[in-house]
């Protein structure tokens, strides 16, 4: 959101102000103030013309500017509501130069997870990709995936539904009935370039199955809309998400141990799955770069930074 346009939106939520009162604190024509609150009423807020001047009636429940609109965590948003991935497009952004760039869409056509598997990702979720310049060696870029899926777990648990991290990347829902111990209601996927030893972007994607009915998700899945009984307020969701991912990316320790304290994994008995073996034993910490540490029933500590994780019941 531009600035002019985000005063333009804090004065009409203070309002009522008159649009020759806006322009001249703005230092704007009056023709610009009238074209400000046309797009913000073209982005769904309710601007209403009163005898006083306008006033801010509502806010949308979802969107570009509706996201930016008391975001304190320095995000640009651009907002789709179908696109085929929001990874592509991040990354399409990234190879531009942007950085702290999201990419949200209200729908995605052709979302992907981890090993390109497809990722169901129809109306009312949450698709999202930002965009970072990390100034970080490749090896640490796990740091974001590892604060990311701490923020997007901290703003779900605020919005009442007791999810759980899964490592590598996913989130669930615990279920002692449900196959490898819960309900996916998330994922993360984390994409970057680089050369010589330095990372040039990275995109870290966020799948979350917010406002999707019970009859859109795939088997084994379930979403904040199932958990909670009613539709949780996504816009706010979203902030919460972004404002923690900031404070978590730039504090590699609080991000470790706030992914911690919200693992599912951690304390169960784990089966990695690796291009060349497979790892059984009790999952029992992560690295700093969210490695998984697993001691294996031969009593050897082995360290996994990456693989196929399923959990299994105690012996």
């Amino acid at each position: 959101m531009n600035e002019t346009r985000r005063a333009v939106l804090d004065a009409l939520a203070d309002g009522p102000v008159s649009g020759p009162e806006l322009a001249d604190a703005l230092d704007v024509s009056r023709a610009a103030v009238w074209k400000h609150v046309e797009a913000l009423r073209d982005a769904g807020f309710g601007v209403e013309s009163t005898g006083s001047g306008y006033v801010l009636s509502e806010i949308p429940e979802y969107g570009g500017l509706a996201v930016e609109y008391g975001l304190t965590a320095p995000f640009e948003v651009e907002y789709h509501d179908s696109v085929p991935s929001t990874n592509d497009r991040a990354r399409d952004l990234a190879a531009d130069g942007a950085s702290d760039v999201v990419v949200l869409a209200d729908e995605q056509t052709g979302g992907r997870g981890r090993l390109e598997r497809e990722w169901a990702s129809p109306s009312g979720g949450v698709w999202m990709s930002v965009v970072c310049r990390p100034d970080l060696p490749p090896a640490r870029v796990t740091l974001l995936t590892v604060a990311m899926s701490a923020a997007v777990c901290g703003a779900v648990r605020e919005a009442g539904v007791p999810a759980e991290i899964k490592w590598p990347n996913d989130l669930l829902v615990p279920d002692p009935d449900a196959e490898r111990g819960g309900r996916k209601l998330a994922g993360i996927l984390t994409e970057m370039e680089g050369e010589a030893g330095q990372v040039s972007w990275v995109v870290v994607g966020v799948g979350l199955n917010a406002n999707v009915p019970a009859n859109d998700l795939p088997e084994g899945a379930t979403s904040l809309l199932v958990e909670r009984g009613d539709p949780v307020e996504r816009r706010t969701l979203v902030q919460r998400a972004l404002e923690r991912f900031v404070e978590l990316r730039a504090d590699p320790a609080a991000a470790r141990e706030a992914w911690r304290e919200q693992a599912a994994t951690l304390g169960t008995r784990v089966r990695v799955t690796l291009p060349t073996e497979t790892v059984v034993g009790e999952a029992v910490d992560v690295t700093d770069v969210g490695a998984l540490v697993v001691e294996t029933d031969a009593g050897e500590e082995r360290v996994v930074h990456a693989g196929e994780c399923e959990h299994l019941r105690p012996v």
